[in-house]
């Protein structure tokens, strides 16, 4: 187990290196929700033309061999890059954050703005706002000119513009699930499942929303809604027994698709 002292040991190190701005602690650590066996997440703010052989150099000392960091673009382009290590036996995931990327996204989630963007390992879309939950919500470990302290001013508490926003989006979910019926006569359960998946999730989003709660990843999103301290109308449960029994032929596809579109909804914050 790598305790506080050696986190902050570590980002010790890191913010030595050329380009490296701050470290943060991010995802379930930072939370407070994370499991025994869970990742640790070390956020790395860093400047355009940042030091990536260095960072590895670093790495390579806490893992005793090579470490190889991935360059902007290495990993999709809404990830800009970063190594998986093996640190006393713990997973460490090192995540590389552009500060002029974060800055702007920051700025946008202040505005209500919010987009999805195709990248490799988040089959709804990168939510490009995550990047502004991730400084609210991370526990920085060495931010020496406060840019992780003043970015996170920018967005806390959460912006209702935002709130917002996320809500007006669920319009899709009709959108989508007039198309899925198209698909179902068809028995097309692929299509059927990806259109009542996607409004599910953008319906989660939205309960999330609502509830203040910034989301930084698609992993847990619907289960979460059940743990959200407003009434949700038990949208997590149905929407797993929906999700979960879609059905082969096309009356039964029907039937989810009836289901689907009966999962409780977010109303516009502070209309009820």
């Amino acid at each position: 187990m790598l305790d506080d002292d050696r986190l902050r040991s570590m980002a010790d190190e890191l913010i030595r290196v050329p380009g490296v701005r701050a470290v943060a602690l991010g995802g379930s650590r930072a939370r407070g929700t994370h499991r025994p066996d869970s990742d640790i997440d070390l956020g790395l703010y860093v400047d355009a033309e940042v030091d990536s052989t260095g960072i590895g150099h670093v790495a390579s000392g806490w893992t005793g061999e090579s470490v190889e960091v991935a360059e902007r673009g290495g990993w999709g382009p809404w990830v800009d890059g970063g190594a998986w290590l093996i640190v006393d036996g713990v997973p460490v995931d090192l995540i590389l954050r552009d500060v002029d990327r974060v800055t702007e996204q920051c700025a946008r989630a202040a505005r209500g703005e919010f987009a999805f963007h195709a990248q490799p390992g988040h089959p709804l879309g990168f939510l490009d706002v995550a990047y502004a939950g991730e400084v609210a919500t991370s526990v920085p470990l060495r931010d020496p000119d406060g840019v992780l302290v003043t970015l996170a001013r920018s967005v806390t508490p959460y912006p209702q513009a935002l709130r917002e926003a996320f809500v007006a989006n669920v319009w899709q979910v009709d959108f989508l699930l007039n198309a899925a019926v198209k698909g179902a006569k068809a028995g097309d359960v692929a299509y059927v499942s990806l259109c009542g998946t996607t409004t599910t999730m953008l319906t989660a989003h939205a309960w999330h929303a609502v509830a203040g709660q910034w989301v930084t990843n698609e992993k847990g999103l619907v289960p979460n809604v059940a743990r959200l301290t407003i009434d949700t109308g038990g949208f997590s449960v149905a929407a797993a027994e929906a999700l979960g029994n879609l059905g082969t032929t096309p009356e039964e596809l029907l039937a989810s698709i009836a289901r689907l579109r009966e999962l409780p909804r977010p109303s516009a914050p502070g209309t009820g």
